[in-house]
């Protein structure tokens, strides 16, 4: 298929395999959980009975004192006793094949061509990292809100959108599923457009 580039009369042709594909929510969904179960830190940790300090004496005796009975003063309902169900560092991340993955985000940018929410421009740069040039930039492509991909990372592109509300700047390797799901639209240039089809293919 041919995607048309913007404010143009150029086409560029594009691989059907990638921009032209069933959606699949199904798959999305599990790249998108995947993915986010993958930025969880997992470091929540707590004491329990056993590793709280002390209470290796019996604090008294069995039987005799009008006392409840107790075995050590870390029980979890004395004060300064151990969780009763202590949290653990654990992994909570979410297997997804790369072949899943990568089929995910082909599924993602054919329903964004689809839904005419993809837009491809020769390049895109700002001369220095003024928010106003990036603001002239983005009236040029008639979006506000905006994922602007680029082949490898650009300085004066990402420090000129960093004030600007829900216009995210990325290269090809710092792309991902849920910037796609949640971006209102994406712009892509020549170059990360040729580096994502080499990616997916």
């Amino acid at each position: 298929m041919d995607l048309q580039l913007h404010k143009g009369s150029d086409k560029i042709s594009v691989a059907d395999a990638i921009f032209a594909r069933n959606f699949n929510e199904g798959l999305v969904h599990q790249a998108v959980v995947s993915f986010l179960a993958g930025a969880r830190a997992g470091t929540k940790a707590q004491k329990n009975r056993a590793a709280v300090s002390g209470g290796g004496a019996k604090p008294w005796r069995q039987k005799g004192t009008g006392r409840a009975r107790a075995g050590t003063i870390r029980s979890p309902i004395w004060r300064s006793g151990g969780q009763t169900f202590a949290a653990a560092p654990r992994d909570h991340s979410v297997k997804l094949n790369k072949k899943m993955y990568r089929a995910a985000i082909s599924s993602i940018l054919s329903e964004l061509v689809r839904q005419d929410r993809l837009k491809v421009v020769e390049d895109i740069t700002v001369d220095s990292a003024k928010t106003k040039g990036m603001v002239a930039k983005l009236k040029d492509l008639e979006v506000s809100k905006v994922l602007i991909v680029t082949e490898t990372g650009d300085e004066n592109l990402y420090l000129s959108a960093r004030n600007l509300h829900r216009v995210e700047i990325t290269d090809v390797a710092g792309m991902s599923a849920v910037d796609l799901v949640g971006a209102e639209n994406v712009v892509m240039t020549v170059g990360s457009l040729r580096a994502i089809e080499e990616w997916l293919s």
